[in-house]
């Protein structure tokens, strides 16, 4: 008798020989995306990022800064930076003086800020499991 529990092997097994499958290539020369992408966006000070813009959509620099205690701000350039670099966060600055700059999501980091807390509330659920 097959049981879901077997059924769920069978679909995760699948996803991995899809996952292997297709990044053969990039594995093989040294270079995963995945982890590349992964590394960059489950910093701490990145996620932080991640989920303030998420959460209000808009901010600056500084309202940024206020929302994640103790980064400062050369930490806080260098992340949003990084993050621009991956096409998560996108920076819209206005010709205006004094210059006006906003940072938000892309579509790509509203996709990605999605994975990430449902990876977070796993994480959660699991946490007694995972000591």
């Amino acid at each position: 008798m097959i049981t879901n529990t077997d059924k769920q092997q069978v679909r995760l097994k699948k996803k991995i020989e899809k996952y292997f499958v297709s990044t053969a290539p990039y594995l093989k020369e040294g270079f995963c995306p995945t982890k590349n992408l992964l590394a960059t966006t489950l910093d701490k000070w990145s996620l932080l990022c991640v989920f303030n813009l998420g959460y209000y959509e808009v901010l600056r620099f500084n309202e940024l800064k206020k929302n994640i205690d103790g980064i400062s701000s050369r930490m806080l350039a260098v992340t949003l930076k990084k993050l621009e670099g991956y096409d998560i966060v996108e920076r819209k600055v206005y010709p205006e003086i004094p210059p006006k700059v906003e940072y938000s999501l892309t579509k790509f980091g509203f996709e990605l800020s999605d994975k990430i807390i449902d990876l977070s509330n796993w994480f959660m659920d699991n946490s007694k499991s995972l000591r």
